[in-house]
């Protein structure tokens, strides 16, 4: 048996924890195994380098040595959590995966996408999310919402210029409109209910 894979992403202030968290209670009621987990980070050892990557100044790493700490906290993350949940038959909830490395790391322009996919499939053999969630929001509204969630406590990468959230945010459309069938672009300026709501219509045939 094996399970499904659903990733959250997003720019900040898009809600992604928060549904990660209502996706994964709303799946469990249906009487699924789900485990809910983030990128990076999810096991002990993606943690460790969870705080590498986002504690400090910007410029402690290069775009390089940031995407390859990335594809290690990953690579980790795949073989100890998720392909073993998977195997079980389990559900994955995880709020970020693989396509905000493509967004966040290729936006620079340091690193192109098939760099990114190329660390992926070293370091976890190119899983991918059975289906993927985009939450959209206009910029000013997700803007707001990151600063009254972090009071200027934001970190190393949240923190960076509104141009480069900007270009991660239109990557993210970007990969919607390129793999439809895997990512799906919502509307995360509803209510949370209907958010909810909207992400598990669009799991219907994943349930069966």
């Amino acid at each position: 048996m094996t399970g499904q894979f659903i990733s959250l992403e997003g720019g900040e202030g898009t809600g992604k924890s928060t549904q990660a968290k209502a996706l994964a209670a709303a799946l469990a009621a249906k009487g699924f195994k789900v485990c809910l987990t983030r990128e990076p980070g999810g096991t002990p050892g993606a943690e460790t380098i969870r705080d590498l990557l986002l504690r400090g100044h910007d410029e402690k790493w290069n775009m390089r040595t940031e995407a390859l700490l990335f594809a290690a906290a990953r690579s980790e993350h795949c073989e100890t959590l998720i392909k073993p949940a998977l195997e079980r038959g389990e559900w994955i909830i995880s709020d970020r995966f693989i396509d905000s490395s493509r967004a966040y790391q290729s936006v620079s322009g340091i690193l192109t996408d098939d760099d990114i996919m190329t660390l992926h499939k070293v370091g976890s053999n190119a899983l991918m999310p059975h289906r993927t969630f985009v939450l959209d929001l206009p910029e000013e509204i997700a803007a707001r919402r990151a600063e009254a969630r972090d009071r200027g406590d934001s970190d190393r990468i949240g923190g960076r210029d509104s141009d480069y959230h900007r270009a991660v945010m239109a990557m993210f459309r970007q990969f919607a409109q390129q793999e439809p069938n895997r990512v799906k672009l919502i509307d995360a300026s509803r209510s949370p209910a209907d958010i909810t709501a909207n992400l598990m219509q669009n799991l219907t045939d994943l349930i069966g």
